[in-house]
């Protein structure tokens, strides 16, 4: 089997350099970049299977980081950040990235993360059935064993968050679902104030599903949350 290419971004080299030597005596295989252009323009020549990357740099940021490699992959993404409010976390994962884990952090705890995720991806990948496993709602198919949006027969760049939680959605159509759930069940965390993240979520879909031309609407519920639903 293949060594899984790991990508590690941070400005502090130290860091750069204790996480690579964890994950590169668990098997991965590492490139360590302290500047986030670089990194990209590498991406770009060899994409990797995981990208670590810290926000706050000189130049471009995590967030940057994120937003660019999003317009063409949806290689995961895990942010280490010295930020470490719940909207820091937020942001993060709005603009797609997968996990988020805050300085000072367990090197062991982060190569327990990235392994989990990769079993999690091998998982989806390896679930062969004869049974059709889609959800089709509207004029969009959502697949299940390759968690991949369809609208006439073309497949959706969407982020792996993005497909989640239209999966929600879809299979909770004509109910509505408040905020907290959704954050609850997709993002994995309680109920926190002010957080625009589904709602900022909720607009990416949107405008992505009208770009493809989908006749798909999700529909916002005053003061709670929105709801799906495949009847006009």
């Amino acid at each position: 089997m293949n060594k899984k290419l790991i990508y590690v971004v941070d400005d502090e080299m130290n860091i750069c350099n204790i996480i690579k030597s964890f994950l590169i005596k668990e098997g991965f295989e590492v490139e360590a970049f302290t500047d986030g252009t670089v990194m990209l323009e590498a991406f770009n020549k060899k994409p990797a299977d995981m990208l670590i990357t810290d926000i706050m740099m000189p130049e471009l940021d995590g967030y940057s980081i994120c937003q660019a490699v999003r317009q063409t992959s949806l290689v995961p993404i895990i942010f280490v950040s010295a930020r470490d409010t719940s909207p820091d976390k937020i942001a993060g994962l709005s603009l797609g990235a997968d996990d988020y884990i805050t300085k000072p952090f367990s090197p062991m705890e982060l190569v327990m993360r990235v392994k989990s995720m990769f079993r999690r991806i091998e998982f989806d990948k390896g679930k062969q059935s004869s049974q059709s496993n889609l959800i089709k709602i509207s004029d969009i198919c959502i697949d299940l064993n390759k968690k991949a949006v369809f609208y006439n027969n073309k497949e959706l760049k969407l982020s792996m968050k993005e497909v989640e939680l239209l999966t929600y959605l879809s299979l909770n159509k004509h109910r509505p679902i408040s905020r907290d759930e959704l954050l609850n069940k997709v993002w994995g965390f309680e109920s926190e104030a002010e957080t625009r993240a589904t709602d900022d979520m909720i607009k990416r879909l949107r405008k992505k599903l009208h770009t493809e031309g989908s006749s798909l609407k999700i529909e916002t519920v005053w003061g709670f949350g929105f709801k799906i639903s495949d009847e006009e």
